[in-house]
């Protein structure tokens, strides 16, 4: 599951890991100790934010891989590629080369997704989901900084060709809370063909 913050990838990827039983493999953001203060002053915690964010992906995939044998079947809300996304959009050029260097001499093994659900939602829709859910650090986010993050996210999946992929409209549903938005939208992936681009659109024209 990915997408840009507040579009609810994590939200989704509970609620499919308990209708199918599946075990999870979640972002820790919580975790990070340096995330407030880059909402502060993006400029000067960008590169610790960043850092800790992409050795503590890399440790999870690494745990990931070990106990491969015993879970075959897992439902992430991230992929280790977005982690060059959120880098390329907040260090600057000699921070950005810094991380690169760093990024090359770790060993990264993540597994293939069998599918990759893109989130999609229009700036003042994440806006709204983020004041919504209160997340005091979060109040700080920008609107210029979800419209670079979703342009660098549509970048991304333009391109993105190593899994299944569906790219979804969340602009006006809720896959949460309402179960008929939810049950439509698994109708929908039963009905894709491994290994194509898929669209799902269940408001067309609102986005």
């Amino acid at each position: 599951m990915e997408g840009p913050i507040g579009v609810g990838k994590t939200s989704l990827a509970k609620r499919l890991a308990h209708s199918f039983n599946y075990e999870m493999l979640l972002e820790k953001s919580e975790e990070n100790p340096f995330l407030d203060r880059f909402y502060h002053n993006p400029k000067q915690h960008a590169l610790a934010t960043q850092l800790f964010f992409l050795f503590q992906r890399a440790q999870q995939l690494q745990q990931l891989r070990q106990n491969d044998l015993f879970e075959p079947v897992r439902v992430s809300d991230f992929l280790i590629e977005k982690d060059r996304l959120f880098a390329k959009l907040n260090l600057d050029k000699d921070e950005y080369h810094l991380y690169e260097n760093v990024y090359d001499h770790l060993t990264i093994d993540a597994p293939t997704p069998d599918l990759v659900i893109y989130l999609q939602a229009p700036v003042e829709v994440l806006m709204q989901r983020v004041h919504k859910r209160g997340i005091v650090a979060e109040q700080l986010i920008t609107e210029e900084y979800l419209t670079n993050l979703t342009a660098a996210y549509t970048e991304f999946f333009h391109y993105y060709n190593k899994s299944t992929l569906l790219i979804v409209n969340s602009a006006d549903v809720n896959f949460v809370r309402n179960d008929e938005d939810y049950e439509l939208f698994l109708r929908h992936i039963r009905g894709m063909r491994q290994g194509s681009r898929n669209y799902f659109n269940p408001r067309p024209g609102l986005l």
